[in-house]
């Protein structure tokens, strides 16, 4: 005989492996972050520059397909980009400078709201308690006794004598004028840094984009030249995930910016245009950065106003903008995430920051969305899209093996709630249920899971089941415009059945059809799945324990007007059993036979001659081919019962 085998996954190619070559792989990791972080002074002014030239790259193929040769427009978008980005730092400085001239006019208002603040706090309250507790504990811990009189000196106290002693010679430190050269030096020496920084920005940039063909080349080459469409696929792919995640991003700061700077200027903050740019700036920071831009602002409103009404308006204009710019803006403007989890994100950031400063922090994102791409597209680094990424690491049947494992069908009801938003209920337990039961049944073959576990998967997933017995299917998007032409106009729900319920035979409607597990609880569960199927489409179904089917209860099975017997397989080797246990339930029933060995893949099914093996009447490997075969010989209420010899039904044999 030949046996059949189970359908497992295949291993997921993104995850590392843990031996020689995963430590290999690790000790270069731990190389290359060293290395970024003592050759940042190299690798941030690179990064800038790769990163600009991605956000570059579209407005100079722009100009390009205006016939616009290559270097004028190479160097006109450059140019043009970093006179913004001189402009908005010239007026950025100016604000701050007009800021600080203002500072000290403040400095009363916030002296009244501190002595109001203390005034508040009755005598006796909360803050005077707190405060005296702290002066008498501070006093015992010191210990210091009152200080008696010095002999022989009447009227001066010791401390007073020693005081006198210990009487502070004032020294006064004047520091020679500075030369020449050296008030240069300290004048000029803070301005180098960034401006050498910005020169080696521009020119990278300048040469990324001239050599922007010649540079995909050699990466292509160092990547992988044996895999040009792969390679290909990952730059292309990162190119449009940062650009398109820095334009968008810029809209929407700008979007936020805007009304930030009217608002303010409308309640009366000082320095209204600061704090626009600032937030458009700050927003580049993930989570923190609208947080850090709200800050100022806010403290401003306290120390301007004599009141509180400033402040009140100011807090209530940023969360109002930001509701707005996360739930509208955002989602209108995205349309596509960056691919990056929100844990990544967060983590990026934090590792970013501690390795390349602020600069880190705004480049943490973009550099990290590059990873994931690599992550993505090289076999090797695919560790990388399963740590950062946004999709799913797990796969819909595995992620409901793991919560029923762990005994949580609520949350694995959640989620089947989430693929029933757009999927019938045939199609979850087709590709998610069946799938994670052969999970389970591989599992429990090679022995890892106990009968205890078992029977604990096998419960959650009947309560699972159970959750959804009220589900009713979305209408089919396909359908909508045929249901809208219907009398009515009123969709209906996409049915998995061959024949409308109320079509049925009222005798069909009368619990004619046992649905029993084959050999274990898995089966058990299965086999509630098809029950609940054949329920949904009008047939009468009760479901049976495979206990009851073993040799030494069978026989008090009761089989009272049953007119099909469906048993249920997760092991696809159980072919002779079935045989075993249809030989046994022929002689106490002429009722019809099917038999389903769900964790069978179709191609095997066909080189086997399941009924002649089982000598089943039917033998199916899918929910949505048992339904159709059984509803398809069930008799309607119009038309002659499609009945054998007894009334038995006759089950299509396709």
């Amino acid at each position: 005989m030949t046996m059949a085998r189970l359908r497992l996954p295949d291993a997921d190619p993104r995850l590392p492996d843990l031996g020689a070559p995963g430590m290999h792989n690790l000790a270069i990791l731990v190389v290359v972050v060293v290395a970024l972080y003592f050759g940042r002074e190299i690798f941030v002014p690179l990064a800038l520059a790769l990163i600009l030239s991605f956000a570059l790259a579209p407005a100079v193929s722009w100009l390009r397909r205006l016939r616009v040769p290559r270097f004028p427009a190479v160097l006109g978008v450059v140019l043009l980009a970093f006179l913004g980005i001189f402009v908005f730092g010239a007026v950025v400085a100016g604000q701050v400078s007009q800021l600080a001239d203002n500072l000290p006019r403040y400095q009363y208002n916030i002296q009244d709201k501190i002595r109001s603040f203390r005034s508040s706090a009755a005598e006796g309250g909360v803050v005077t308690r707190a405060s005296e507790m702290l002066r008498q504990l501070s006093e015992e811990i010191e210990g210091d006794d009152p200080p008696a009189a010095t002999a022989g000196e009447p009227g001066t106290s010791r401390q007073e004598s020693r005081a006198e002693e210990r009487a502070p010679v004032p020294v006064q430190i004047q520091q020679p004028a500075p030369k020449p050269l050296q008030l240069i030096q300290s004048i000029i020496g803070p301005l180098i840094e960034p401006l050498a920084t910005t020169g080696i920005v521009v020119v990278f940039v300048v040469f990324m984009l001239l050599q922007r063909g010649d540079l995909r080349d050699r990466f292509i080459r160092l990547a992988g030249a044996d895999d040009l469409n792969r390679t290909t696929e990952a730059i292309s792919d990162a190119g449009k995930r940062i650009g398109r995640y820095l334009l968008m991003q810029l809209v929407v700061n700008a979007t936020y910016a805007i009304p930030v700077a009217i608002g303010l200027w409308v309640i009366g903050v000082p320095n209204p245009l600061l704090w626009g740019m600032l937030a458009m700036i700050l927003r580049f920071v993930p989570y923190v950065g609208p947080v850090i831009a709200s800050f100022f602002p806010l403290a401003l409103a306290v120390a301007v106003d004599p009141g509180w009404t400033m402040f009140l308006w100011t807090a209530a204009l940023f969360v109002v903008l930001e509701l707005i710019s996360n739930n509208v803006v955002e989602p209108w403007l995205y349309g596509a995430s960056t691919g990056l989890s929100p844990v990544a994100i967060i983590a990026a950031a934090i590792f970013w920051t501690w390795l390349w400063g602020p600069v880190g922090l705004l480049l943490s994102t973009p550099l990290t969305v590059c990873l994931v791409v690599l992550g993505r597209h090289v076999p090797r680094f695919g560790f990388l899209d399963v740590l950062l990424g946004s999709e799913p690491v797990l796969t819909p049947q595995e992620s409901l093996y793991q919560r029923l494992l762990a005994g949580d069908p609520d949350e694995a009801t959640e989620r089947a709630e989430e693929f029933l938003e757009e999927r019938p209920l045939l199609e979850f337990y087709e590709e998610v249920a069946i799938p994670a039961l052969s999970l389970m049944e591989h599992d429990r073959a090679r022995g890892v899971l106990d009968d205890d576990r078992r029977a604990l998967i096998a419960a959650s997933l009947l309560t699972l089941v159970d959750n959804l017995s009220d589900h009713e299917d979305v209408t089919a998007a396909e359908d909508d415009e045929a249901a809208a032409d219907a009398p009515g106009g009123d969709p209906t729900p996409r049915q998995p059945c061959p024949v409308a319920p109320e079509d049925l035979a009222a005798d069909w409607r009368d619990r004619p059809v046992l649905c029993a597990g084959g050999r274990g609880n898995l089966d058990d569960a299965a086999s509630a799945i098809l029950g609940q199927l054949f329920e949904r489409c009008g047939v009468g179904t009760r479901l049976v324990s495979f206990d009851a089917n073993a040799s030494a209860t069978y026989a008090g099975l009761d089989l009272q007007g049953v007119r099909l017997i469906c048993l249920s397989y997760m092991n696809a080797g159980s072919i002779a059993h079935a045989r075993y246990l249809v030989r046994r339930l022929r002689r106490h029933t002429d009722a019809r036979i099917l038999v389903g060995f769900w964790s069978l893949a179709p191609e095997e099914a066909d080189g086997l001659d399941l009924v002649k093996m089982t000598r089943a009447d039917l033998c199916v490997t899918s929910l949505a081919e048992a339904m159709e075969q059984v509803i398809a010989g069930v008799p309607t209420a119009e038309k002659v019962p499609a009945s054998g010899p007894g009334g038995e039904v006759l089950l299509s044999a396709g």
